[in-house]
């Protein structure tokens, strides 16, 4: 109890970590893109343009992720037996009963979301209630409901936002600088321009790539600790271990994969053949077989 405590403790200062990074890089993107362009008013604004994202991030991010993967708020008469096995296993972990939502996508996936256990929300693919069966789809909630208890949701979802902002930033940036925006000024040929363009260049690559390492950092600890709360919640580890092994067989495409919102998901969203080697790269979750195997060393 100590030890999850202490990991509840380290989520909050990740959160804080990841929020003062998150100043930082928006602000020295604006300091840079104030000098190139020679207006301050850019450095004002990307301050003011960072505590409202962080604001955001903080209060809607839970609803941007839902948004993103399509997902559809049920209630009890929608789908009974879902519904069942979520207020059983909430009142089982001694949690508030989350928002359910459905998303349309045919993978077998999942995830959780909010700023705490009080505003929390699981989405469910419609492949995983097709294809799994009450068991393994218990496994998978209970994993879910486990980010919950573990206070890893606000971490996650506030990633998403943070990380969106970040790239869009980047992209604006060097996309400017393709478009000419930096020619026309008196001191283009000077030597602190260049360098401060050159800076600017490296750090609009380096931030959204610094983004997903934080990301990555985030979900291998928390999906491995999540699988050994959830079978401690259901007592069956092989009901999230069959879920896990279909999760790990199925190829079916997610139409609503996306980097920011990767980690989130129960596994990672991105499969077939079409994934690329950038993904591959930074995968955000552990691989299943080593997963199962943790699984099967857990004693009940």
């Amino acid at each position: 109890m100590a030890s999850l405590y202490q990991y509840q403790e380290s989520n909050v200062r990740r959160t804080w970590v990841l929020f003062t990074v998150f100043f930082l890089v928006v602000i020295a993107l604006g300091w840079i893109f104030s000098y190139v362009f020679q207006n301050q008013g850019i450095l004002v604004f990307a301050v003011l343009f960072s505590i409202v994202s962080a604001l955001v991030s903080y209060y809607s991010s839970d609803k941007i992720a839902l948004a993103m993967a399509r997902a559809v708020s049920i209630e009890k008469k929608d789908n009974p037996e879902l519904y069942r096995i979520v207020e059983n296993l909430t009142i089982t972990a001694g949690l508030p009963m989350p928002r359910v939502f459905v998303t349309p996508e045919a993978q077998i996936n999942a995830f959780a979301a909010g700023r705490d256990p009080q505003h929390a929300v699981i989405a469910v693919t419609a492949g995983a209630l097709q294809r799994l069966d009450k068991p393994e789809l218990e496994g998978v909630l209970a994993h879910e409901l486990s980010h919950v208890g573990n206070r890893d949701i606000l971490i996650s979802t506030v990633a998403v936002v943070l990380a969106g902002v970040i790239s869009l930033l980047a992209d604006f940036f060097l996309r400017s600088l393709f478009w000419g925006g930096f020619r026309g000024r008196d001191n283009d040929r000077s030597e602190a321009g260049a360098i401060m363009m050159v800076l600017g260049i490296v750090l609009s690559i380096l931030a959204p790539i610094g983004v997903m390492l934080i990301q990555l950092a985030i979900s291998r600890r928390r999906e491995s600790l999540a699988d050994a709360s959830g079978i401690l919640l259901t007592r069956y580890p092989e009901g999230l271990i069959s879920a896990l092994q279909k999760i790990g067989a199925d190829r079916v495409p997610m139409q609503t994969a996306r980097d920011s919102t990767a980690h989130l998901w129960i596994d990672n969203p991105f499969k077939g053949s079409s994934v690329s080697w950038w993904h591959k790269l930074f995968m955000t979750h552990p691989p299943i077989e080593e997963r199962i195997k943790a699984l099967r060393a857990v004693n009940i």
